[in-house]
């Protein structure tokens, strides 16, 4: 079994996000023997935002850019790390009314039509990527 640990906040030890998701996934842990954990820190080492040449490569447009192509991989980097895993902790802090960028720019990489969502009649949308 698969846990997906991230965390997003940008004030390192000092944040109550990321405590409160160290200890959900040290719970994860005891309750869950063998469990492997992959980690990523999006405050650390964050994702690019999403720009109208990757949202096209998306869509099958072959990229212009050679500078792309690493873009493309980061983004298939944490689809399969999200798709990978059998349980996703957030630490997500609120800043301004909103989650940090850095965590949406990763949800705008695993938001990919057809592998994390299905389309429902039009202008629906309904999303797959959460289970209690």
């Amino acid at each position: 079994m698969k846990l997906l640990h991230l965390d997003s906040s940008i004030l390192g030890g000092n944040s109550a996000s990321r405590q409160l998701s160290a200890a959900i996934t040290d719970q994860l842990i005891k309750a869950t023997p063998g469990l492997d954990i992959v980690y990523r820190d999006l405050a650390a080492d964050p994702l690019p935002h999403l720009t109208g040449e990757l949202f096209a490569a998306r869509q099958g447009v072959v990229p212009e850019s050679p500078a792309i192509q690493k873009d493309i991989a980061a983004s298939q980097a944490v689809l399969d790390e999200f798709l990978g895993a059998d349980i996703v902790v957030i630490g997500a802090p609120m800043y301004n009314f909103g989650v940090p960028s850095q965590l949406k720019a990763w949800i705008d990489r695993i938001a990919v039509a057809g592998k994390t969502s299905v389309t429902a009649p039009p202008g629906l949308r309904v999303w797959q990527v959460a289970s209690v």
